[in-house]
């Protein structure tokens, strides 16, 4: 038998672990409760999103995009955005801005300077990316991408690269000249004309040579459309012409080129 005198002692330790029970009960349910109501704020936000990306995707529904891919594209970063290739035209200007911010490609070394894309490949990445829109392409159907590193064009050695096309340039040109002058006889017909003209024989120089030599720096600065850096019409010169011609035949070229070696970057 429990002696008497042990009786509350005994009762006071009982009652001191049920407290700590009870303690212990309330902050695990404590616990619990506010782990079920973080749970449940975490599942209504994710419905919440799930609303929203639904509500979105509903109002992208419908939306014409409207792009004008260029031909040639000249970039100077690694990375290649959507608004570098193409210009991008839609009602909503959240799904404009969500495609001109689309990565399209990424450079990843030095010696990787072009590329050619398909515009079936970005037309997949915005209805990708913009579910339920309608695409309309008023480019081009393939895209070269060229990157550039200006940095490399700076500096005294572009400076002499200047410098010595236009000595040969122009040395090149008199040259020219004089040699076409010299196999047709240039002098012997002015000194024919004047002859005929005048009655007698020239003496040297006379106004035929030099009214042709004003005349002849005339033709070419009126042909050339250029006094310096000044236009004398507004229409392009025949170097800008060829020069635009060159570049569609270069880059016409080089897509087919990669074409053939399946380098285009297309839908599978």
């Amino acid at each position: 038998m429990v002696e008497s005198d042990k009786i509350p002692s005994m009762l006071k330790n009982e009652m001191g672990d049920l407290g700590i029970l009870r303690i212990n009960g309330g902050f695990f349910a404590i616990i619990s409760i506010w782990i079920v109501d973080r749970l449940g704020r975490l599942a209504s936000m994710d419905l919440v999103c799930e609303d929203v990306r639904k509500e979105r995707t509903e109002g992208m529904a419908g939306e014409i995009v409207y792009i004008k891919a260029e031909r040639n594209v000249e970039v100077m970063e690694d990375d290649v955005l959507f608004k570098d290739m193409a210009k991008v035209y839609c009602a909503d200007s959240h799904v404009a801005a969500k495609v001109k911010s689309l990565k399209v490609h990424r450079f990843s070394n030095e010696e990787q300077k072009r590329q050619v894309f398909s515009i079936l490949k970005l037309i997949e990445m915005i209805q990708q990316a913009c579910p339920g829109v309608t695409v309309e392409n008023l480019g081009e159907t393939d895209i070269l991408v060229e990157r550039v590193n200006v940095e490399k064009h700076k500096g005294f050695g572009q400076t002499l690269k200047i410098i010595f096309v236009a000595c040969i340039s122009f040395f090149g040109t008199a040259f020219t000249i004089m040699a076409f002058h010299n196999d047709v006889g240039i002098n012997q017909v002015f000194e024919k004309v004047y002859e005929l003209v005048m009655g007698e024989a020239s003496s040297g120089y006379t106004i035929l040579e030099f009214t042709y030599s004003i005349g002849l720096a005339a033709g070419i600065i009126v042909f050339f459309n250029h006094i310096g850096g000044r236009r004398i019409t507004k229409d392009p010169t025949p170097i800008e012409v060829e020069m635009r011609v060159y570049e569609k035949d270069v880059n016409d070229a080089l897509i087919e080129t990669a074409d053939r070696e399946g380098k285009v970057i297309d839908v599978s």
